[in-house]
């Protein structure tokens, strides 16, 4: 919670004087208005204040100066903290050839490619991209089983090159695991034989990967264990580092807001909050914080882009709160707000704060009288 505004308090400037030898008359007591610059969480307001006492609740505290009216609003308020960030693709991937001969053609950067695609071909045969976690060590045929043989199974399924006879659950490599393979082999080019070389394929974690840099070059030699090409998923993350004192306040599903390098902003929700905590630069301490954006397109094709994210913190439900440069601050001490009621009348609520939002620039308020659609007094924008 931001701390509250300091009041000011300065004395009243002595104007008496005349013309030389006119008479001096006795001035009248009469009130002085005051203004006060507060500083409260974002925003600056203007107090009016009384530095003769008197009935805080005067019907009119108009002082001249400037002013705007803005709305007394009930809902939820958050408090929120603003966080640079790095916006970037989810996960990063290496792919291992294990076909022996020459690099006849290669995968393009920045290059999306769907499972089932030819990714790269050595000496003019294809390999493929298939999904799943276990690499293929082994060159698979019928009668065989273990991960490899199921997550082929899923693969061929996912491409719809089976239909009820598969079970992509299965780890066995029967008749209908041949069938399927052969379909797809028929389709991509390879010999079809409906058997699977552990050459002619990619094992990745995703069924769409992003190429982000292509290690050989076209003719260079190809041989098992080498690298061919590093990739990532096309799954949009924003990255942050949070301070560890407010790990606590973070929770996995928070909503956010991202704003992009063009200022744009669009909504997403934390997915995972790290444990391991890091010294930085400063000498304080943080966690990584990862955002997936609620509408990826939204957030273009830019990579390892800085963006802003603004993190709900704490939330008060059905809470009523009007702009920071509302408050008004009392000579006797607190805050109120001027109330401008329908017929025009001007009168001082004192209020208690609460939550404040500094990326909204409002606060919560409470106070007697003081209700959801009344109109306050700001300062004139």
């Amino acid at each position: 919670m931001n701390a509250a505004p300091a009041s000011l308090q300065t004395e009243p400037e002595d104007r008496a004087g005349g013309a030389p030898g006119a008479k001096r008359r006795r001035p009248r007591r009469r009130t002085v208005v005051v203004i006060v610059a507060v500083v409260a969480g974002a925003g600056v307001a203007f107090a009016v204040v009384n530095p003769f006492g008197g009935d805080s609740k005067a019907k009119d505290t108009a002082n001249g100066a400037p002013t705007g009216l803005a709305t007394v609003t009930q809902g939820r308020l958050s408090a929120r903290t603003s966080v640079s960030g790095t916006l970037t693709y989810l996960g990063a991937y290496r792919a291992i050839n294990q076909a022996g001969g020459t690099f006849t053609r290669l995968p393009r950067a920045n290059r999306v490619y769907r499972q089932g695609q030819v990714i790269y071909r050595v000496d003019g045969k294809p390999v493929i991209l298939l999904k799943g976690s276990t690499p293929l060590y082994r060159d698979l045929k019928q009668g065989m089983r273990g991960a490899d043989v199921k997550q082929l199974n899923a693969a061929l399924v996912a491409l719809g090159y089976a239909g009820s006879e598969l079970n992509p659950r299965s780890g066995y490599f029967g008749w209908a695991t041949a069938d399927a393979l052969e379909e797809l082999q028929d389709d991509v080019g390879m010999e079809e034989d409906g058997e699977l070389d552990k050459g002619q394929a990619v094992i990745l974690p995703d069924d769409r990967i992003r190429v982000t840099k292509v290690t050989p070059v076209t003719g260079a030699a190809a041989s098992a264990g080498t690298e061919v090409f590093q990739a990532s998923s096309t799954d949009r993350q924003v990255t942050v580092a949070v301070d560890a004192t407010s790990r606590s306040q973070v929770k996995v599903g928070d909503k956010v807001t991202i704003t992009l390098p063009d200022l744009k902003t669009t909504p997403g929700t934390v997915e995972s909050v790290g444990t391991v905590v890091k010294k930085n630069s400063s000498g304080g301490a943080t966690i990584n914080v990862r955002i997936r954006p609620t509408d990826p397109k939204a957030t273009g094709n830019l990579d390892q882009a800085p963006v802003s994210v603004s993190i709900v913190t704490e939330s008060v439900a059905d809470a009523l709160s009007v702009p920071v440069n509302a408050l008004l601050a009392l000579l006797g001490g607190g805050y109120g707000v001027e109330v401008v009621d329908p017929g025009g009348t001007r009168r001082l609520v004192p209020v208690t704060l609460g939550l404040f939002d500094n990326t909204a620039g409002t606060v919560q308020v409470t106070g007697k009288g003081l209700a959801a659609g009344q109109r306050v007094v700001v300062p004139a924008s």
